[in-house]
């Protein structure tokens, strides 16, 4: 698993949340507030998509612990958020990543299709209202092909076979692989770089050989992709852009 920010992973039936917006000492504030019976110790996270600041409680916590840690932490949540990408919505007009290659949103209101790429653009036809989800059909539509055949390529290197390969809009995860051999990689990885999605396949496909992140699982990994370090660096630096696209 590789872990796409720090945010909250909802978990069905064990964390439920619930969101207000507060005036901290930045300013107004959206507060996710999240109950978790797997939390041991309350927490802050920075939700780098929604922009929110994500307070866990453990079954036993009140709100005034979340409170007296969201107040000590005020400057660090000010910085955190500050520190965001600004938000790119899918719009005529806009910048987006493909394969790490900037590709400009445009609207063809008269033109038949729905969306499409034409060099250094992707061409939305029809009605202005369904343009956002043109964009994403056809951003999720390339993840699944390009990230399933990345996958199967590296599978066949390694000598194994997954069970099924799913693009998901994850919170958490650039990529995970399930106990049942299941890959799943989050569409977004598809406006990152070429190198970076080929390290996310090949540490998913690693994990059916060792589900772990022992020295073996790691020997994989290398044996797999050239592009470990690099890529991690990339993530790191850049993953919260994607996060906050679309």
């Amino acid at each position: 698993m590789i872990a796409a920010a720090v945010t909250a992973v909802q978990v069905s039936g064990m964390e439920s949340a619930q969101t207000e917006l507060l005036t901290l000492p930045n300013g107004p504030t959206r507060i996710e507030w999240r109950r978790s019976a797997r939390a041991r110790r309350v927490s802050l996270r920075i939700d780098p998509r929604g922009g929110a600041v994500v307070v866990t409680l453990p079954p036993r916590a009140g709100r005034n612990a979340g409170m007296a840690l969201l107040m000590s932490h005020a400057d660090w949540v000010a910085e955190r958020l500050a520190a965001l990408p600004g938000a790119i919505s899918f719009a005529d007009g806009a910048l987006l990543p493909l394969h790490g290659e900037e590709h400009v949103v445009r609207h063809r209101p008269g033109a038949r299709g729905t969306a499409w790429r034409e060099g250094r653009e992707i061409v939305v036809a029809g009605d202005p209202a369904f343009l956002a989800r043109r964009v994403s059909d056809f951003l999720r539509t390339e993840a699944k092909r390009s990230l399933t055949d990345l996958a199967q390529r590296k599978a066949r290197m390694a000598g194994v076979a997954p069970r099924r390969i799913t693009v998901k809009d994850t919170k958490s995860r650039w990529g995970s692989c399930a106990a049942n051999r299941n890959l799943a990689f989050s569409w977004r990885l598809v406006m990152a770089p070429a190198f970076v999605q080929d390290y996310v396949a090949a540490h998913e496909v690693a994990h059916l050989l060792h589900m772990n992140h022992s020295a073996k699982f790691w020997s994989v990994v290398t044996q797999l992709t050239p592009h470990t370090d690099t890529a991690m660096t990339w993530l790191r630096d850049h993953g919260p852009r994607l996060l906050r696209i679309g």
